[in-house]
C-alpha cells in the first residue's frame, strides 16, 4: 500500500498507565473469595506506551504524546522507559496526571481490568507537536482520549499527517454513532471484534468489518486466536493466527497495531500488514505484559577519558 508522508516519525497518543498484571489463575476473583496469582509484573502500560515501544524495536522512529504524573508510580513507571527506548520529549508530566494504573486479571480463557485514569490525558502542546520535523504519522491508541481534544484529528491531516486510531473499550463511548463520526478523516481503524460489534450491531464479523469499511479506508479487525481481516480497496484479507501457549493477553491488540504500522508505514501490501500484525501480537502474548516480549536496550556505558 502507498503511504504519503512527510516523514518515518510516529506520534502515539495515549495515557499513561501502571499494569499490575496477575496471571496464571484458574479463575477471577468473586466478592468475598481470595483467589492466588502464581504470577505478577508491573510494565508500563496504555496502548499508546505498547504500540510505541513496539513500533522503536521494529525500527520505526517512534514518541509518545502524553501525560504523565510524578506521584510514586507514575516514577515507577518512567523509570522503565529508558530500558524500551521511550523518552519524555513530548510527555508532559504534571501532578494531576496520575496516578493512572490498571490491574489485570488474566485466566487461561480471558482477562478483566480495574483502571484508575486520571481527568485529562492530552498534553498542552499537543497540537504544536504535531508540526515537529520528521513527524509524519499520529497513532491515537484510544478514543477516549481523542473525545477530549476532537480537533487533533483534523489537526493531524491539516499538517500532512496519516492518523490511525484504535477505539479501545470505554463503556461510556463504545456504543452509538458520535466515536465513528468523531473519527472520520481516519486511514486506518484498529477495532477488535467486541468493539466492532457494539459499533455496528453485527456479530458476524465479516459483515461488522464492510458496515465499517463504509466509514474508512482501512479496517483491520482483531479477532483473537482466530487472526485478523483487513478491508482495503474493496477487498477483505485474512489471516490466522497460529497455535501457541499464551502466557498474557494484555497489550496483543497494541502490538497488533504497531506491527501493522511498520509495515503500512514502509509500503508493504495489504496481506503483508496484515501477516505482520498477527506476527507481532503473537509474538506478545508469548510473554507477560505488553512490552515484555521486547528486549531491552543496554543503558550506554561509561567511557574514560
Amino acid at each position: 500500500m502507498t503511504v504519503l508522508k512527510r516523514g518515518d516519525g510516529v506520534l502515539c497518543l495515549g495515557r499513561i498507565y501502571a499494569d499490575l498484571a496477575f496471571a496464571d489463575l484458574d479463575a477471577p476473583p468473586t466478592p468475598g473469595r481470595e483467589v492466588y496469582a502464581d504470577s505478577f509484573s508491573l510494565t508500563p502500560g496504555g496502548g499508546a506506551v505498547i504500540t510505541a515501544a513496539h513500533l522503536l524495536d521494529l525500527g520505526q522512529p517512534t514518541h509518545l504524546l502524553a501525560r504523565l504524573g510524578t506521584d510514586p508510580i507514575a516514577e515507577a513507571v518512567a523509570a522503565q522507559f529508558r530500558p524500551l527506548g521511550l523518552d519524555l520529549t513530548y510527555v508532559e508530566r504534571a501532578p494531576d496526571a496520575g496516578p493512572q494504573l490498571t490491574v489485570a486479571i488474566v485466566t487461561p480463557e480471558d482477562r478483566a481490568f480495574i483502571t484508575r485514569r486520571s481527568p485529562r490525558g492530552v498534553p498542552r502542546d499537543a497540537v504544536a507537536a504535531l508540526g515537529t520535523h520528521g513527524i509524519g504519522h499520529l497513532h491515537i491508541a484510544e478514543y477516549a482520549t481523542l473525545a477530549e481534544a476532537p480537533e487533533l484529528l483534523a489537526a493531524a491531516k491539516a499538517a500532512g499527517l496519516t492518523v490511525s486510531v484504535d477505539p479501545s473499550w470505554d463503556e461510556s463511548l463504545i456504543r452509538g454513532d458520535g466515536l465513528l463520526a468523531a473519527c472520520a478523516g481516519t486511514d486506518i481503524f484498529f477495532p477488535n471484534m467486541e468493539e466492532a460489534v457494539a459499533l455496528t450491531g453485527l456479530s458476524d464479523a465479516t459483515a461488522a468489518l464492510n458496515a465499517l469499511a463504509v466509514h474508512f479506508p482501512i479496517v483491520a479487525l482483531k479477532c483473537g486466536s482466530s487472526g485478523a481481516m483487513l478491508a482495503h480497496g474493496g477487498q477483505v484479507y485474512t489471516a490466522s493466527a497460529p497455535k501457541i501457549t499464551v502466557v498474557d493477553t494484555i497489550g496483543a491488540g497494541d502490538s497488533f497495531n504497531a506491527g501493522f504500522l511498520q509495515a503500512w508505514l514502509g509500503g508493504d501490501t495489504p496481506q503483508g500488514c496484515l501477516n505482520r500484525a498477527v506476527q507481532r501480537g503473537t509474538q506478545s502474548v508469548m510473554a507477560a505484559g505488553g512490552t515484555g516480549c521486547i528486549a531491552v536496550r543496554p543503558a550506554p556505558t561509561a567511557v574514560a577519558i
